[in-house]
């Protein structure tokens, strides 16, 4: 009789659960897996509504979620917390996906308990512990305890193997977040969107979305008085849309910059995956700092100028999908208005090829933990 292996997927924050969506629901239909999802809520309103969209319910949902809660205080209660859900399933492998909170304790915790863990998106790194904070250090503990590393790419398996993790240990599987990118984009577009979109005109639309702890405070002045200049320098041609983060040091700082400024300016609350996705697909051009949207908007043909000091994602700029920017305004400007006033430069860009996989991550993830039953 073929042993039934017992998963346990744990995620936390929204880009968590698109990313393990894809993963869950591949968990699910295949014979000779007992799947089970447990659910920290490290991030609770944007969790929810992805979890809706995938129709996925927590076998636990641990409900973690407590306003401005310090990092030493959340990595206190997933470990307090997880530690008897894992005593109580017994699960063979724990998967998790990426760098947060979530990741690191429970890596620790799948060896505590002497579970095997397979780390979802194993081998991003900057060299620089604190770019991005915390998330650097996060994935670096996971990949010390992963039993399996899923890298996205050969760049990351490099990273891996430079730091001695036996390649027996190492699959390239590219990355779930196109698995999970392809089923929203084909539904159709929220009401919503629609009339957004509509309400703009013939203006190119830019996407932006930056809520990092490192650009907190000046680095994040810098991007408002970028966008500032850019809605100014192109007025109804251009139409900015922020959908700002709940952080207090995102949105105080954002309203008082740019709430009121311009016409071509629109200020959103944090969108759910779906409206996001579409509203990608649309955009001319997208500024960011978040990690996701580096893979996401180069799978919709949509150039991506990263405002950070560094990624771990170089994959998107060797390719060409990707610009490095930084936090200094003149410098976003002027990489925006390269692509927006140089038809060249931006198609250069936007055919480039998204290195972040084909759309079938899901299931070679979930074959090799197939293939490692024993």
């Amino acid at each position: 009789m073929t042993k039934t292996i017992r998963v346990l997927s744990v995620f936390g924050t929204r880009p968590e659960a698109v990313k393990m969506a894809p993963v869950v629901q591949s968990l699910a239909q295949t014979p000779g897996i007992e799947s089970f999802v447990c659910v920290t809520a490290q991030h609770r309103e944007m969790l929810d509504q992805v979890l809706n969209l995938f129709d996925i319910v927590p076998d636990v949902d641990l409900d973690l979620m407590q306003p401005d809660q310090s990092l030493a205080q959340i990595t206190a209660a997933i470990f307090t917390h997880l530690d008897p859900v894992l005593k109580d399933l017994k699960p063979d492998w724990i998967l998790a996906q990426g760098d947060t909170t979530t990741v690191v304790a429970t890596a620790l915790l799948a060896y505590y308990n002497r579970i095997k863990f397979g780390h979802v998106e194993a081998g991003l790194r900057t060299g620089d512990k604190f770019q991005p904070f915390p998330e650097e250090i996060n994935r670096r503990v996971a990949g010390v305890v992963a039993d399996l590393h899923f890298a996205p790419t050969e760049w990351s398996k490099q990273n891996l193997l430079k730091e001695n993790i036996p390649a027996a240990q190492i699959r390239v599987t590219g990355n779930p977040v196109i698995d999970a990118l392809k089923q929203v984009a084909n539904k159709p577009t929220p009401p919503e969107i629609t009339r957004l979109l509509e309400s703009f005109g013939n203006a190119r639309l830019i996407l932006v979305t930056a809520h990092r702890r490192e650009n907190f405070g000046q680095p994040l002045e810098n991007i408002c008085a970028a966008l500032k200049t850019l809605a100014e320098t192109y007025g109804d041609r251009l139409h900015i849309v922020y959908p700002v983060h709940l952080n207090p040091n995102v949105q105080n700082l954002v309203y008082s910059r740019i709430g009121k400024l311009s016409a071509n300016i629109t200020l959103l609350a944090p969108l759910d995956y779906l409206p996001m996705v579409h509203l990608m697909k649309h955009a001319s051009l997208v500024l960011t700092d978040s990690g996701g949207l580096q893979e996401e908007a180069p799978g919709l043909g949509v150039p991506v100028l990263v405002m950070r000091a560094a990624t771990e994602r170089p994959e998107g700029i060797a390719a060409g999908t990707v610009k490095l920017v930084g936090t200094d305004s003149a410098r976003i400007v002027a990489a925006a208005r390269e692509l927006l006033d140089n038809p060249s430069a931006y198609e250069k860009m936007a055919r480039s090829v998204n290195p972040y996989g084909d759309g079938h991550a899901s299931e070679k993830i979930v074959q090799a933990l197939l293939d490692n039953k024993n």
